[in-house]
């Protein structure tokens, strides 16, 4: 229990620090969090975005696995960007500012840096005991 909160604070800062590039490169993927209850909503956000990635993402990565296949895995980056697109347009502490194709650019781009970043903070978090 304790290495699942863990992961999901971790994946709360990946979409923060995220945002923060996305800002700086110009981008329309925000992460509003300004006093401690943004905070929280940021954190449900992330909750939300990990179930979306969990049920539907799965079920499209299946349902794309012959595209995945034919590019050799990366279609499933556009799977990512797509169900982060679909978590930030509930506006649960983060969101796409942008529509149309720039929008899902800026979630691609999102889900990109999401991903790495979440990788390399992965790093930190302790061994699984179930050797």
């Amino acid at each position: 229990m304790k290495r699942l909160f863990v992961r999901w604070l971790l994946l709360a800062i990946a979409v923060f620090v995220a945002s923060v590039v996305c800002q700086a490169l110009g981008l329309g993927f925000r992460a509003h969090v300004d006093s401690v209850g943004s905070g929280i909503v940021l954190l449900i956000g992330v909750a939300l975005l990990s179930f979306l990635n969990a049920t539907l993402g799965n079920v499209l990565r299946i349902l794309t696995l012959p595209l995945s296949c034919i590019t050799l895995g990366l279609f499933s980056l556009v799977v990512n960007a797509f169900v982060l697109w679909m978590a930030a347009s509930l506006d649960l502490g983060f969101r796409i500012t942008k529509e149309g194709a720039p929008g899902f650019g800026a979630a691609f781009v999102a889900s990109i840096l999401i991903s790495i970043i979440n990788g390399m903070l992965g790093v930190f978090l302790p061994a699984d005991d179930k050797d």
